[in-house]
């Protein structure tokens, strides 16, 4: 793999085009790209430009292939096709990524970016939101984001004090996860000949969990066109058990994710009676916990081997007690779970506390002891703001009078 020097936490230089002059940025950004298109809409763009019908199938796998097997980031380097097709491809299109802002890197590995989209407004800076990877022993997990801000307003969530600026697109998804890759080495030498990809056992990222900034299933579409590009086996190729949604608890929307997007299911959960729940997560005042549960229980392909993830964060005599934890097994009784308990992870003015961790462990042993798995969650990127519930941006909502006014209609 060719791995990138790793920065420190600090303002990194720019790459793959984003150390571009701002005019030439401002022409990538006024052609449209390819990432997150699907071969249909490939091929599409492929005839505007003249490719002829009887070779846009092929010319479609070629492009495939270089985009989400190897992680080109030039037209340049497809060298499948004929310098002809190539300049025309980049007099029309762009293939680049998000801007990176800030990357930082944590003393325990943990890396942490600031992801700038394509702005909606000329002129003006584009929404940012962050992305976190997190290297374990056995596996790279990447932890992407699926909007800019979110309208949950989870009280132990970090992020949840900002508003919604936007969804973000598949593209913008999509182009979180081939950023990454290019930061980490994820992809194979271009000269390989390996146009497959990597093989799992030399992958940086071998997980992909939607658990950064906002709602998954708020961001339907878009969240379920990027599922469906990232586990395509001719591409990325991360299978649908290596993706994990989490939910606050959009309980209309579960069953269609289960059944449209087939990836594993993480919800978000933290309470065990609605009175604190309505406290700590709001959404549960429109679907309290009696409805959440049964969305649960009738998630499509929910077994032992497909278990759903419920995460539970710690806080210091808010829902730590024993009487809690017997509680947290009888709501989650007949379900093949696994439960994530969550160590506090502090951010500025926050209102809560660590639960101690001696009343983690107790707590732990309760639930281990009904038959539930129970890892504790060591805290990950907690000096880079990069842990679990920390994550936020500077990126505010433009009222539709300012957005006009900007545009001058």
């Amino acid at each position: 793999m060719n791995t990138p020097e790793p920065t420190s936490t600090a303002n990194v230089p720019l790459e793959n085009g984003q150390n571009m002059p701002q005019n030439a940025q401002e022409n990538a950004h006024a052609r449209p790209t390819l990432i997150g298109l699907d071969r249909d809409e490939l091929g599409a763009s492929l005839t505007k430009i003249g490719v002829k019908d009887k070779q846009v199938r092929m010319r479609v796998e070629q492009l495939w292939n270089g985009l989400y097997a190897r992680g080109l980031t030039h037209f340049d380097e497809l060298h499948t096709i004929s310098k002809e097709l190539r300049q025309k491809l980049t007099e029309n299109y762009t293939i680049e990524r998000p801007q990176i802002v800030t990357e930082q890197r944590s003393n325990d590995g943990t890396r942490k970016w600031l992801l700038r989209f394509k702005s909606d407004i000329p002129g003006k800076p584009g929404p940012e939101a962050e992305m976190v990877y997190i290297p374990e022993e056995t596996r790279g997990t990447l932890c992407i984001s699926s909007q800019v801000g979110c309208t949950l307003n989870c009280r132990f969530c970090h992020t949840g004090t900002m508003p919604l600026v936007r969804n973000l697109s598949a593209e913008e998804i999509v182009g979180q996860v081939m950023l990454a890759r290019d930061r980490l080495g994820d992809w194979p030498l271009i000269e390989a000949d390996d146009k497959n990809g990597l093989p799992d056992s030399k992958r940086m990222i071998t997980r992909l969990v939607l658990m950064g900034m906002g709602e998954p299933l708020y961001n339907f579409d878009h969240v379920k066109k990027a599922s469906i590009l990232l586990s395509d086996d001719a591409g990325i190729n991360l299978s649908h058990r290596r993706i994990t949604l989490s939910t606050a608890g959009v309980v209309p929307m579960m069953a269609r994710a289960g059944a449209e997007i087939g990836c594993m299911l993480a919800v978000s959960l933290h309470a065990t009676n609605d009175k604190l729940r309505d406290e700590l997560v709001p959404i549960n005042r429109k679907y309290p916990l009696k409805q959440l549960m049964q969305a649960c229980r009738d998630y499509p392909g929910l077994s032992n081997a497909r278990r759903i993830t419920f995460e539970y964060v710690m806080l210091d005599g808010i829902n730590d007690s024993l009487e809690d934890a017997k509680a947290l097994v009888q709501l989650l009784k007949g379900i093949p779970a696994k439960i994530n308990l969550i160590p506090f992870n502090p951010w500025p003015d926050s209102p809560y506390q660590c639960s101690k961790w001696a009343q983690i462990e107790r707590f732990a042993d309760i639930i281990n002891d009904a038959g539930y798995a129970s890892p504790i969650r060591r805290p990950r990127g907690r000096d880079i703001m990069a842990a679990c519930g920390q994550l936020k941006s500077e990126s505010e909502r433009i009222s539709n009078r300012e957005r006009k006014a900007l545009l001058g209609e």
